[in-house]
């Protein structure tokens, strides 16, 4: 299934209503502990690169594809490197990086085992990746995305890579030692702005009707109840 959005136009959107995963940061910030250089593969608006750099003071870089992206992460982010190009072709050299990682971007990439055979390109010997995606049992399980919008399930789960065809991708490009982790965050949702804005690209993939329909609920469930309990979970697929 061959999906376009165009991210340059979300920029805004991105910046103003995504936010680092609590679990995926923690396990990021352990996994880069001690690395001296870190890379995010379709790093957007900066997020999880621009914490990292904060948190560990490693050098840190990022590359996206989307321009308008990669302003907004300047601008946040002034002492992180970023570059535009995609990650089927990182524009470095050879044995560069400790550690790579990319969040909920491998779906998105036209070639992921291009993207993976360029990741162990750039690693250091010893050097790590994380790929950190929604397993198809995630996608069922989204809350409130699958709850008021499960036109979104299968739209979804069309377009995201299973574990094993992922974890078959990294064998075949020279990766071993990989391992599953899941993490999860629990939060009360109160706020429908990020869903107001679309700012999930599922709810782009999905006709206005079907979106209105999904929104109508959550903003009636909310000023019903006040909030909206959630939990966000992601698997994170390590590779060395």
């Amino acid at each position: 299934m061959t999906v376009r959005i165009d991210y340059d136009k979300l920029s805004a959107t991105y910046a103003a209503n995504r936010t680092v995963h609590p679990g995926v940061f923690s396990a990021l910030h352990t996994a880069s502990e001690g690395a001296v250089s870190v890379l995010e593969i379709g790093c957007g608006s900066g997020n999880y690169i621009g914490a990292l750099h904060g948190a560990t003071g490693a050098d840190c870089g990022g590359i996206d594809p989307a321009a308008a992206m990669l302003a907004v992460a300047r601008q946040r982010w002034p002492a992180v490197n970023f570059a535009q190009a995609p990650g089927e072709a990182l524009p470095f050299g050879p044995a560069c990086f400790d550690f790579i990682f990319a969040v909920d971007v491998v779906h998105h990439l036209a070639e992921p085992a291009t993207c993976f055979r360029e990741s162990r390109r750039v690693l250091r010997p010893q050097g790590r990746l994380c790929v950190v995606t929604d397993s198809q049992r995630i996608i069922e399980t989204r809350v409130p995305l699958s709850v008021y919008w499960p036109e979104t399930v299968a739209v979804e789960q069309a377009r995201y890579h299973s574990t094993e065809q992922l974890g078959a991708w990294l064998h075949a490009t020279g990766f071993a030692a990989l391992h599953l982790e899941n993490v999860e965050h629990s939060f009360a949702l109160t706020d429908a702005a990020p869903y107001q804005a679309r700012a999930y690209s599922a709810l782009r993939l999905i006709d206005d009707a079907a979106f209105a329909r999904g929104l109508a609920r959550l903003e009636a469930d909310l000023m019903r109840d006040g909030a909206i309990a959630c939990t966000s979970r992601y698997t994170l697929l390590w590779a060395a």
